[in-house]
């Protein structure tokens, strides 16, 4: 069994987006591992993906700024029972994103920091919408 991450180990906060699935995973930057991970993907979420799939006109996107936050709260909860209370974010990459990605990520953020982690990097960010 390894040991607890301490809060002086950097750890990166990485987002995968595709129209069908967020996923939220954290890693060390001296091993590369990944410490927690969330994602839609997971079985309380499948309920409303299938409403999505199911739904008539179809969507484009099968997730949305609820499933975003809800995604961070569980990385934040996850991130809180290893230890670990500051995480760090590509901002460039953040950056990047398409506008109607970063508008949805919004209260992402605002969910992992209601948990109580601080995600450096994130003061830079400007969420539309």
């Amino acid at each position: 069994m390894t040991a607890p991450a301490t809060t002086q180990t950097t750890h990166l906060l990485r987002l995968v987006l595709s129209c069908r699935r967020i996923s939220a995973q954290v890693t060390c930057n001296s091993s590369n591992s990944i410490v927690a991970i969330a994602s839609s993907t997971e079985q309380e979420f499948v309920k409303d993906y299938i409403a999505k799939l199911n739904r008539f006109p179809r969507s484009k996107i099968y997730w949305d700024s609820r499933i975003a936050s809800r995604i961070g709260d569980k990385i934040g909860i996850r991130l809180r029972e290893t230890g670990i209370s500051t995480v760090g974010i590509d901002v460039q990459e953040e950056l990047s994103r398409p506008i109607y990605y970063r508008k949805m990520l919004g209260p992402f953020y605002e969910s992992v920091k209601r948990t109580g982690i601080t995600i450096n990097g994130a003061e830079k960010l400007i969420f539309l919408g």
